[in-house]
């Protein structure tokens, strides 16, 4: 037995790799060796984290109970383990960058049970999942998953507040603004109150750590509470299964749960689990591009994706359908969404969205007698204008297979389905289900009102964005919330679970003490350069133009801008960034590179490294904040300028301000 470990010693040593066994405490390391994972076996199975001289995770139990009180990971016996070390590199077609390096090293444990545990250590976080291997189906009761800290951190967490159904904390739209607490208030917030993933706590040394989950299939997402003890941790909690179902909801346009059962799943008995997930940042930047949960979801189950197209959408709802100096009456009517393809040909937008009221909503098979769908989809085709459907879910599930083939063939390119606002198994697995049929048809799916992305945007790519953020719709209600800072918090939480239909591009742009809600004329907080820095700093393969077009005729040179700023990319760089303050981030695609920096409502200076840039000379079309942005948040200033990769260039960040640009080689 010495011989065998000390062989495999030998043969991990160069990879970072160490695997000891020592009254059953195994430690696996990253590949950088800066990322240490302890797995303790025996009474309590438990993990802990540690990067470099930074305590991440204490020892924190985690545990499967299932029916008949059997505990995965109470008093766990190894009966056999395993090491290995990957670096390989995955294809990635539609998403932030062409190709994800995935590089790990390993450690499986196969307990005594028939299940066992596999971790994963990164060198910029850990992972781990549970797997079993039983015969027939097996009942789920609960899943322990704690994240004990050595102190009581500072953390940002978004919690559960638009409770749909007030007897059931589980039904959420899942969007919501992050609050800084000591990690001993979790539970102070509110009573009952739930928060959701991701989340950040601060741990020593101003390092940070992200909490996530990827590869939720067949089973419910997982939510966060705090501790009801005095250590300071959050603990997992998870919807249980519906037991019954009734319409309810926005228009009932929902199916809400009266009554759960006992057990949060019930599954296969042979299979993983989902990964649970811990991301450590050293500098705040690096959370701005992390491919964690991309690299830890199942990979994908459509062998050819040449027809998954992303693109922009030229959207309505937002804009209230407002357009003006016309020779109709606007509305959700032919003629607006002739206008709106005539729009998107003009500006090469590829598609448009036919939002709420285009048909029914109890009866999706139904179009209203003032849209001529079919008139609709010839007319995009002969522009080169694809049109995508909105969805309730409740609707679309109902009649899933009758709409996606009706609709396919009359030539629809997908659907922003909306409402689900649910992660429990049932409507996880339908969010599979949506995806899977969909792709049968070779159809878009754009999830809103919808939990945070896991993973199933990899898994099946026709899935190009998700809501699961408090996005720029909540501009036309909510006149208190601290927007700009919410916007340079995200890329560092929210975008790392995933792409985020956050809907950017307003043309009326407000400075703080002018912004007001306003449905048919909504507005941003923030300046323009902030709206046009999203279309970088944001991902998102399917993104939306919030704005209507006749706003954005107004402004041709913003318009301009966005329209050329693609959606998918070959290459992304962060370049600068601090939680709830500020972020710079540069993509690549092809020999053009886009760049974007936003700012909280604080004014600031910034200088950005253009080292990034390939040999030889650029010309690079930007976007500043103007020097009267301060009073009137629509002034800008666009200037051409040349520029080399040895340049390091000072741009200045209005209140709420932006910066944008588009860098391309000169000929």
């Amino acid at each position: 037995m010495k011989q065998k470990l000390f062989l495999l010693f030998c043969l991990f040593s160069t990879s970072s790799l160490t695997w000891a066994q020592s009254s059953s405490v195994y430690h696996v390391k990253s590949p950088d060796g800066k990322l240490d994972l302890t797995v303790q076996t025996g009474a309590v199975l438990s993990w802990s984290v540690q990067h470099e001289a930074t305590p991440v995770l204490a020892p924190s139990p985690i545990s499967l109970t299932l029916s008949g009180g059997e505990v995965l990971g109470k008093n766990a016996v190894v009966e056999n383990s395993k090491t290995a070390s990957v670096n390989t590199t995955i294809a990635a077609p539609i998403y932030k960058k062409s190709k994800v390096t995935d590089n790990y090293n390993q450690l499986t444990l196969d307990l005594k049970g028939k299940y066992g545990l596999i971790v994963r250590a990164y060198n910029e976080g850990a992972a781990y999942r549970f797997f079993t291997k039983r015969k027939g189906q097996i009942t789920v009761v609960n899943e322990d998953v704690a994240f004990n800290f050595t102190a009581d951190h500072a953390a940002l967490i978004p919690f559960v507040r638009d409770l749909r159904v007030p007897t059931d904390m589980y039904i959420s739209s899942f969007e919501s603004l992050y609050t800084p607490l000591k990690l001993s208030e979790v539970n102070k917030v509110k009573k009952d109150t739930l928060a959701f993933l991701p989340a950040l706590v601060t741990i020593g040394d101003n390092k940070k750590a992200v909490f996530l989950e990827a590869d939720v299939e067949d089973y419910p997402g997982m939510m966060l509470k705090g501790a009801t003890q005095a250590t300071p941790s959050l603990h997992s909690e998870f919807a249980r299964y519906p037991a019954e179902e009734k319409a309810g909801g926005f228009h009932n346009m929902q199916l809400v749960v009266p009554k759960r059962e006992s057990y949060i799943a019930k599954t296969s008995g042979t299979r993983s689990f989902p990964w649970r997930i811990v991301v450590v940042g050293a500098n705040d930047k690096d959370l701005a591009n992390n491919d964690m949960v991309f690299k830890l979801a199942a990979p994908s189950r459509i062998k050819d994706v040449s027809w998954i197209k992303p693109g922009k959408v030229a959207w309505d709802w937002w804009n209230d359908w407002n357009i003006s100096h016309v020779d109709f009456k606007a509305g959700i009517n032919t003629p607006t969404y002739k206008y709106y393809i005539d729009f998107a040909a003009a500006n090469k937008i590829e598609y448009i969205i036919l939002d709420e009221g285009w048909s029914e909503e109890t009866d999706i098979l139904k179009i209203s007698p003032n849209v001529d769908l079919a008139e609709l989809l010839a007319y995009g085709k002969q522009k080169n204008v694809g049109i995508i459907l909105w969805a309730n879910w409740r609707s679309i599930n109902e009649k899933m297979d009758a709409a996606y083939a009706q609709y396919a063939k009359l030539g629809v390119k997908g659907f922003k389905i909306d409402f689900l606002d649910r992660d429990d198994q049932k409507m996880v697995v339908s969010s599979y289900t949506l995806a899977q049929k969909a792709a049968d048809y070779k159809l878009l799916v754009d999830f809103h009102g919808m939990h945070k992305p896991d993973g199933l945007s990899r898994t099946y790519p026709n899935v190009l964005n998700y809501e699961g953020v408090k996005g720029l719709e909540n501009n036309k209600w909510t006149p208190n919330d601290d927007v700009p800072r919410y916007d340079v918090t995200l890329p560092f939480i929210r975008m790392m679970a995933g792409p985020m239909d956050y809907t950017p591009g307003a043309m009326r742009n407000a400075i703080k003490s002018e912004f007001r809600p306003n449905n048919s004329k909504p507005m941003s907080q923030g300046t323009r350069c902030h709206q046009l820095a999203m279309y970088v700093v944001f991902e998102a393969p399917l993104q939306m133009m919030a704005d209507n077009p006749t706003a954005y005729l107004k402004e041709p040179e913003s318009t301009d801008f966005i329209a050329k700023v693609p959606t998918t990319f070959d290459q992304t760089v962060a370049l600068d960034g601090k939680v709830g303050e500020y972020v710079a981030l540069a993509r690549q695609k092809g020999d053009t590179w886009y760049v974007g920096a936003m700012s909280n409502w604080d004014p600031r200076e910034m200088t950005l490294d253009l080292s990034f840039l390939g040999t030889g000379s650029y010309e690079a079309v930007i976007f500043q904040d103007g020097l009267n942005a301060d009073r009137d948040a629509t002034d800008y200033k666009r200037e051409v300028r040349k520029v080399t990769a040895q340049d390091k260039i000072k741009i200045n960040l209005s209140n709420g301000g932006g910066w944008a640009a588009r860098i391309y080689p000169t000929r």
